[in-house]
């Protein structure tokens, strides 16, 4: 006799090999393709929005996505494996520390922004330069041979104080009382 638990693990099977579910967390700016039957017609609607939790529970996995429609915050619940979501996008990735966002509830406008999640690509996008060539000046010399020494200080100009960003020193006998 097998377990409920096996079941559900063999239904999951069956829906992960039919759906493509991208990974996203909390934080995250995804859109959600709901399908919406209206009499015979059946179309799909974008739900986009910020995923506030996410519960990873086998077939029983659920999010929430939250949004502002008409000044009004408006959050949804879906079901993952739901066969009425068509689609999950993400949209662009959040950089949050908690896995529940539901201080975003009583926050309104710049407050409520969540900062971009960064990616890294390190080693995938590589420019090489060309070299920059550095100007040599000989110096003539009691020898035969002539030396080439680099002088890398005639090539950069001088800046200005305002340029380098430092500041006077300010001793106090400059100061006034």
């Amino acid at each position: 006799m097998k377990n409920i638990e096996d079941i559900n693990k063999a239904n999951l099977q069956k829906l992960i090999a039919g759906k493509k579910i991208p990974e996203f967390f909390p934080g995250d700016t995804i859109r959600v393709g709901v399908r919406i039957v209206e009499g015979k017609r059946e179309r799909v609607q974008n739900f986009e929005g910020v995923c506030i939790s996410k519960k990873n529970r086998d077939i029983n996995s659920s999010f929430k996505v939250r949004k502002i429609s008409f000044g009004e915050g408006v959050e949804r619940t879906f079901a993952l494996y739901s066969p009425v979501i068509s689609s999950i996008k993400v949209i662009r990735s959040g950089k949050v520390k908690r896995a529940k966002l539901y201080y975003l509830r009583d926050r309104k406008g710049k407050s409520a922004r969540i900062a971009e999640k960064m990616k890294k690509n390190i080693g995938i996008e590589v420019e090489v330069k060309n070299e920059v060539e550095i100007k040599t000046n000989e110096i003539p010399s009691s020898d035969s041979s002539k030396k080439s020494v680099a002088d890398p200080k005639k090539d950069i100009p001088k800046q200005s104080k305002k340029e380098t960003g430092k500041k006077e020193n300010k001793n106090p006998e400059n100061l006034k009382k």
